[in-house]
């Protein structure tokens, strides 16, 4: 049974307000127990390949025999992300494309990857927990910093930002900060079976790490990339298809398109 979307303007609007005031917004209930069980096993089936070790499939071709096609492609869905990114850029996006990602945190590797803060190329961002640990010290909660900056009018801005924010260095500043209580962040703790929204172009946010013992599986949508055509956007996107080759050479990762990053 494929997952739906069906939400009315008000709503829409209340959901930007939550964004815009805690950081996020959920749905709950939207992925029943027989589509989350879909979504776990399609999950199982390809975490098997990869044994202990972090994947990430990026993309529509690389996703398209899964239960997550019939997310993208709702037109309800496709509705409800336009009309977030109105409401909060003030106009509408330039694109309707949206770009899905599968992403599994387990192994060694696993740990590599997380903590890995950033803004989003999208404005905004969908959510749907698959895989959550609900035990141990290290669960791979989301943190965020919620709301940090505004859309850039210029695009350099934005490439600035993220060269500054985005390198190994900042990102072990920021995570030994958040450990040593130096830095704040909001921990969103997620459910499977609800879908959650954020700002993610404007919240610097990242997984915390995972246990190696343990998996924790997300689905997510980008939608909006404020930024299309330009030619920053167009390196950025090619450094992070090369960076998923990348990985996907280390873990027999099929490659794939690449969401901006």
């Amino acid at each position: 049974m494929p997952i739906s979307f069906s939400i009315d303007e008000k709503q829409v609007e209340q959901l930007a307000n939550e964004i815009d005031s805690n950081g996020f917004a959920k749905l709950s209930g939207v992925v029943g127990e027989a589509e989350l069980a879909q979504l776990r096993a399609y999950t199982d089936l390809h975490a098997s390949q990869h044994p202990g070790e972090y994947f990430a499939y990026h993309g529509e071709q690389a996703l398209a025999g899964s239960l997550l096609a019939s997310v993208w492609a709702d037109p309800a869905f496709k509705v409800l992300l336009a009309r977030l990114y109105q409401q909060a850029a003030g106009e509408s996006a330039p694109s309707d494309r949206i770009f899905p990602v599968l992403r599994c945190v387990q192994g060694n590797q696993g740990r590599r990857e997380s903590n890995s803060f950033h803004f989003d190329a999208t404005l905004v961002t969908a959510l749907i927990p698959i895989f959550i640990p609900e035990q141990g010290e290290e669960r791979g909660d989301l943190v965020l910093f919620p709301n940090l900056r505004t859309v850039r009018s210029f695009v350099l801005f934005n490439v600035i930002e993220k060269a500054l924010l985005q390198n190994r260095f900042s990102r072990k500043f920021i995570s030994a900060a958040l450990d040593r209580g130096w830095l704040t962040a909001d921990t969103l703790k997620l459910e499977p079976g609800n879908i959650y929204f954020f700002w993610g172009y404007r919240s610097l946010h990242a997984n915390r790490p995972v246990s190696p013992d343990l998996k924790r599986a997300t689905a997510l949508f980008h939608f909006g990339d404020p930024h299309t055509g330009s030619l920053a956007t167009q390196l950025i996107l090619k450094f992070n298809q090369r960076r998923a080759r990348q990985v996907s050479r280390k873990t027999g990762s099929p490659p794939s398109e690449s969401t901006p990053g």
